[in-house]
C-alpha cells in the first residue's frame, strides 16, 4: 500500500496498462487509421445517414474545403427561422422543436397545444421517486445523477423492453418532460447535503413552458425575468441537436443499433455528454474569462486583449494548454449559427443585469481571436475558426443565475430530444445493421511461457 492507499499490485498493473496501451503515432498513418473519425482535412468520416439535423460550415470544391457561414438545419428548417418564428410571435418555442425532431414536421396550433399540455402532465416524478432516487441517494455530480434517475426509470416502467415506434415516443416523451424535473431537483439535494443550503423542491407547473418551468423549479416563483426565460428557451432549441456525428448522439445510435432498451441508450448519451470535451466547454470559458478579466487591465483595449492572447496561444497564460477556449469548431468555418443567435439576446441580457461591460469584452474577443489565431498557426497550417455557442452559453447561464454544476446538464436537457429522435431513426429505418466498425491490432506476438517461468 502506498502514500495514497492504493494497493502495489494497482500500482504494478496500472504501469505495465500504461507500457501496453501505447501505439506509436506513425502506425495510424501505416494502416490508414483515422483518428476520431476525422479525415486528413479535418471533416468527419461519413458513417450514416440520417433525416434529422444538418450542421453546415463548408463546401468542398473538388478536394479543397471552402469555408462558408455556418448554418444548423432540424428537418429541413433552418434554425434561425425556427428562432425567429418563435420570437416573432412573442412565444417559446423549444416545445415545438421537440416536436419537430420527433415527427418531421411542425405542429399546426391545435396539435402544438395538445403537445403542450400532455407535456406537461408528465413533469412530475412518480410518487416517492424524489426522495428513493434523488435525495436517499446523495450524488456529488448532476450528471451522474441524471443517469441513476433515467435506470431508475426503467424499474417503473412495465414495457421498458418494448421497442415498438409508439413505445419508443411514449418513453422518450416520457424523459424529455422529466428531465428539467430530475436536473432541479438533483441540484437542490446536491446544495442541500454538500453546501447545507435549505432544502428546496418545487413542482413543475404544467402551464409553463419548458424554459419557465427549469426556471421556477430552480429559482421559484416570481424570482426569473421574462427575458431570462426567453433566452434559456432560446439555449435549449439551439442545443436540441447538432447532426449524427456528436459524440453523444453517435454513442446513443451505436447503443440503440444493439436493440438496447431506451434508459440503458439514454444513460450512455449521457455517460458521453459528462465528458469534458464534450459538455463541458462553456465552463472552461468562463474560467478563461475570468483569467482575462483579472490579467488585462483595460478590457476595452484592442492592444492589451490581443497580446494576452497571444502569450496564451504562447503557452505562457491561463492554463498553458495553448487553446483559446469558445473559438473554433469541428465543422463551422466563418461563423457558428448558434453562438450569432445567442449573441443577440446575450447583449440585451447584460443589459439587464448590468454587465454590458464584460458582455464587449466577450464580443472583442470574438473578433480579435480569430486573425490572431490564422495569424499565429501561419496560413499553411491554420484553419477558418469562429466563435462558436460556447463562448456565450457560459455567461448567459452566468447571468441568468443558473450555477456550474448545471451547464452541462443544461446541455442534456436540450440534447434529449435529439438523442431520442436519432434513437428512434436508428431503430426504425430499413438498413438496420448493428453499429461495428474495425480495429487493427498492433500488439506484436508472443509466446505462451508456463507460470513456472515467468519472471
Amino acid at each position: 500500500m502506498n502514500k495514497s492507499g492504493i494497493p502495489s499490485i494497482v500500482n504494478h498493473l496500472s504501469a505495465s496498462s500504461v507500457s501496453a496501451s501505447k501505439i506509436e503515432p506513425q502506425l495510424f498513418e501505416q494502416y490508414s487509421v483515422k483518428r476520431g473519425l476525422r479525415n486528413a482535412d479535418h471533416t468527419g468520416v461519413l458513417v450514416g445517414l440520417t433525416n434529422i439535423a444538418d450542421v453546415v460550415g463548408y463546401q468542398k470544391e473538388g478536394d479543397v474545403l471552402v469555408p462558408i457561414d455556418g448554418k444548423l438545419i432540424y428537418r429541413g428548417i433552418d434554425v434561425e427561422s425556427l428562432v425567429k418564428g418563435a420570437i416573432d410571435q412573442r412565444r417559446h418555442g423549444f416545445d415545438e422543436v421537440i416536436y419537430l425532431l420527433l415527427s418531421g414536421k411542425l405542429p399546426n396550433q391545435t396539435e402544438l397545444s395538445e403537445f403542450m399540455e400532455y407535456m406537461g402532465s408528465l413533469r412530475e416524478l412518480p410518487d416517492d421517486f424524489t426522495n428513493s432516487m434523488i435525495l436517499a441517494n446523495k450524488g456529488q455530480n448532476i450528471m451522474n445523477m441524471l443517469t441513476r434517475s433515467v435506470l431508475g426509470l426503467y424499474t417503473l416502467d412495465k414495457n421498458a423492453e418494448d421497442t415498438s415506434p409508439e413505445n419508443l415516443v411514449n418513453q422518450s416523451l416520457n424523459l424529455i418532460a422529466k428531465f428539467p424535473t430530475i436536473i432541479a431537483y438533483s441540484y437542490h439535494s446536491m446544495r442541500h447535503f454538500y453546501q447545507h443550503k435549505t432544502l428546496s423542491i418545487r413542482h413543475p407547473n404544467p402551464a409553463l413552458s419548458t424554459a419557465e418551468n427549469f426556471l421556477l423549479m430552480m429559482k421559484g416563483e416570481g424570482k426569473y425575468t421574462q427575458l431570462e426565460a426567453d433566452i434559456l428557451d432560446l439555449a435549449l432549441i439551439l442545443h436540441a441537436d447538432h447532426g449524427g456525428g456528436n459524440n453523444s448522439t453517435f454513442t446513443i445510435r451505436v447503443t440503440s443499433s444493439t436493440g438496447t432498451d431506451t434508459y440503458s441508450a439514454v444513460a450512455s448519451a449521457i455517460a458521453s455528454l459528462k465528458g469534458p470535451l464534450h459538455g463541458g466547454a462553456n465552463h472552461e470559458v468562463l474560467c478563461m474569462m475570468d483569467n482575462i478579466k483579472e490579467n488585462v487591465q483595460h478590457w476595452d483595449s484592442k492592444q492589451e486583449v490581443t497580446d494576452y492572447l497571444l502569450k496564451m496561444l504562447n503557452k505562457k497564460a491561463y492554463d498553458g494548454s495553448g487553446k483559446i477556449y469558445g473559438i473554433g469548431h469541428a465543422v463551422y468555418t466563418i461563423s457558428d449559427p448558434r453562438a450569432i443567435l445567442l449573441k443577440k439576446q446575450a447583449r440585451e441580457l447584460a443589459k439587464e443585469k448590468d454587465r454590458l461591460e464584460e458582455f464587449e469584452l466577450y464580443e472583442m474577443i470574438e473578433n480579435l481571436a480569430p486573425q490572431i489565431f490564422y495569424d499565429f498557426k501561419g496560413d499553411k497550417v491554420a484553419k477558418r475558426v469562429c466563435a462558436n455557442v460556447d463562448f456565450y452559453s457560459g455567461f448567459v447561464y452566468n447571468c441568468i443565475g443558473i450555477k456550474e454544476p448545471v451547464y452541462t446538464p443544461l446541455f442534456a436537457m436540450s440534447r434529449i430530444a435529439g438523442w431520442c429522435s436519432h434513437r428512434l431513426e436508428e431503430l426504425t429505418f430499413g438498413a438496420r445493421r448493428i453499429i461495428r466498425p474495425a480495429y487493427k491490432n498492433v500488439f506484436p506476438q508472443q509466446p505462451y511461457v508456463q507460470l513456472k517461468d515467468r519472471v
